[in-house]
C-alpha cells in the first residue's frame, strides 16, 4: 500500500460508531459529524474531537484543504443540552462545568479561522445555535437548498451569545440582530443573500458541491493560500489606515515569495505554475 494511501486509511474510524469520521478527498479532508441521532449536536467529546483534527491538519502537508461536513438529516444542533442539564446538580449549579465548556468550544471555533488551510462547511439540514456558529465559522460554506439556519437560543432563555461573535463578523448588524432576537430560521436561499453562506446546491449535492470547492482552492499555492487567509482576518479587525499599512506589509513578503515569482512567470509565458508552496 503507498505511504500516504496507509496514511489516509489510518485517518479514518475503524467504526462507524466514531464520532468524528475523517477521510481524504484528493488534498482536502473531509470531517464529518457522526452523531445522526442526537442531531450531531456539539457534545464536550465533539468539540474536543474537531479541536484535535484540526490541530493534526494545521501540520499535515498532505492536506490542503478542509471540508466539514455531517451524517443524518442535520447538520448541527448546536451544544448537546441534555448533556448540559446533567451538569445542573453540582454546588455551583454548573458553572464551572459551563465555563469550560464555552471555553472549549470558542478555543475550536478560533482553531478553524486561524488554521493556515480553507476550512468549508457543506450543511445538509438545520445549522442552530452552536451549529450555525460553526458554519460562520468556516471561511466558505456550501448549503443544500433544503438546509436552514438558526440562532434559536432565546426562545429557551439563553441567548446565544458566543454564536454572536462568529455570526456578526458574517453578515450585517441587523441581519444578524434580527436572528438572535428572533430565533426564527432563515433558509438556504435567505442565507445567501445575507452573506452567511457562499452557495446553494440541490439537496444531496452539498458534500460534493463542497468538496469540488475545496479542491479548486487546493490546487492554489498552499504558502499564497495561508499567507491570505492570515492577513484577511487580522485586517478586518482593524481601521481602515492600519489595515492597509498591514495588507501593504504582507503584499511586500508574497512578492518575494518563490511562489509569487513562480506564478508571474507561469502567466507571462501562458503556462501552468508549479507551486513550491514557499
Amino acid at each position: 500500500m503507498p505511504a500516504r494511501a496507509a496514511r489516509d486509511a489510518a485517518a479514518r474510524p475503524a467504526t462507524s460508531d466514531a464520532i468524528l469520521l475523517r477521510e481524504m478527498a484528493g488534498p482536502v479532508a473531509v470531517l464529518s459529524l457522526n452523531r445522526p441521532a442526537q442531531r450531531n449536536s456539539l457534545s464536550e467529546a465533539m468539540i474536543a474531537h474537531l479541536h484535535g483534527a484540526l490541530a493534526e491538519i494545521a501540520a499535515d502537508k498532505a492536506v490542503r484543504a478542509v471540508v466539514i461536513a455531517a451524517n443524518g438529516p442535520a447538520f448541527c444542533a448546536g451544544h448537546d443540552l441534555k448533556e448540559i442539564t446533567a451538569h445542573r446538580t453540582g454546588p455551583d449549579r454548573g458553572r464551572a462545568y459551563f465555563a469550560k465548556l464555552m471555553t472549549a468550544c470558542s478555543a475550536m471555533m478560533q482553531t478553524i479561522v486561524q488554521l493556515p488551510k480553507p476550512v468549508v462547511a457543506a450543511v445538509q439540514g438545520i445549522a442552530t445555535a452552536a451549529g450555525c456558529q460553526l458554519v460562520a465559522s468556516c471561511d466558505l460554506a456550501v448549503a443544500s437548498e433544503a438546509a436552514s439556519f438558526a440562532t434559536p437560543g432565546v426562545d429557551i432563555g439563553l441567548f446565544c451569545s458566543t454564536p454572536m461573535v462568529a455570526l456578526s463578523r458574517n453578515v450585517s448588524r441587523k441581519q444578524a440582530m434580527e436572528m438572535l432576537l428572533t430565533g426564527e430560521p432563515v433558509p438556504a436561499a435567505r442565507a445567501r443573500e445575507i452573506g452567511l453562506i457562499n452557495r446553494v446546491v440541490p439537496a444531496g449535492t452539498e458534500r460534493d458541491a463542497a468538496i469540488a470547492l475545496a479542491q479548486q482552492v487546493a490546487r492554489k499555492s498552499a504558502y499564497t493560500v495561508k499567507l491570505g487567509k492570515e492577513a484577511f482576518y487580522r485586517q478586518a479587525e482593524m481601521s481602515l489606515a492600519d489595515a492597509y499599512r498591514y495588507a501593504a506589509e504582507v503584499m511586500t513578503e508574497n512578492m518575494l515569495a518563490r511562489d509569487a515569482e513562480e506564478g508571474i512567470g507561469a502567466f507571462i509565458e501562458k503556462r501552468p505554475p508549479t507551486w513550491r508552496d514557499e
